[in-house]
């Protein structure tokens, strides 16, 4: 029995060995078989918008100073030739409808970073707790954004405009209302940031969000409401 383990064992280990060596080359080579195959398994979240900003960048280059807005599709309809006239220079808008806080955080330097501007007037969030996000991280979201811009920029003031009360969210109230009171908290913590609670101005005298403020949807801004 022992002659036959002596026999037996050299080739068992070499096969193992084998198989290992084999495990290995193929994990290794699954990144240059994607890029040779053209696929990307997972594609950048919002390339395209960021592209289309990096184009606009370079047909206009940014002039340090000036003021940003950034966001989800609330910046995004924002007219702010019509609603900013006058303004000097005139608001760079740089929203993106859908986003996230986090979304905003992973592209703050082509979004914001890259105008070097005076002040940021953020609008998010509200996508944030319709997907479900808890209170806690968007709130962290929000601490992160706000870091991430004073690192790079100290001395930019930040404007906060908090959560609308839409009538399509309605059901989303309280926990858009918990984030506005915790976003509001970071705020008064930094000298350099400002927020604007447009909660109670937005609601009539049921206690709902006032129909005129919103297009039909429910969701996004009439004229009137911006």
């Amino acid at each position: 029995k022992e002659s036959e383990m002596r026999l037996e064992t050299p080739m068992i280990f070499p096969t193992r060995c084998r198989f290992a060596a084999m495990a290995a080359m193929l994990c290794l080579s699954a990144p240059l078989l994607a890029q040779e195959s053209g696929k990307d398994p997972k594609p950048v979240p919002w390339a395209k918008e960021m592209e289309k900003f990096a184009a606009e960048d370079e047909k206009h280059p940014p002039k340090p100073g000036g003021i940003v807005f950034a966001g989800s599709s609330s910046i995004v309809r924002w007219d702010l030739a019509k609603t900013m006239e006058g303004l000097k220079p005139q608001p760079v808008n740089r929203g993106f409808g859908g986003s996230q806080v986090s979304d905003l955080v992973r592209h703050l330097e082509r979004a914001v970073l890259v105008h070097k501007p005076r002040v940021v007037v953020i609008y998010s969030g509200d996508n944030d707790v319709a997907a479900g996000k808890e209170v806690k991280e968007v709130v962290a979201r929000y601490k992160r954004l706000m870091d991430n811009i004073h690192a790079a920029l100290p001395e930019t003031r930040i404007v906060v405009i908090s959560i609308k009360p839409s009538r399509a969210r309605w059901k989303l109230a309280e926990p858009m209302h918990e984030v506005n009171n915790q976003v509001r908290e970071l705020c008064e913590e930094n000298e350099r940031a400002v927020f604007v609670d447009l909660w109670k101005p937005m609601l009539g005298e049921d206690g709902q969000p006032r129909e005129k403020w919103f297009v039909e949807d429910g969701l996004h801004l009439s004229d009137e409401g911006y």
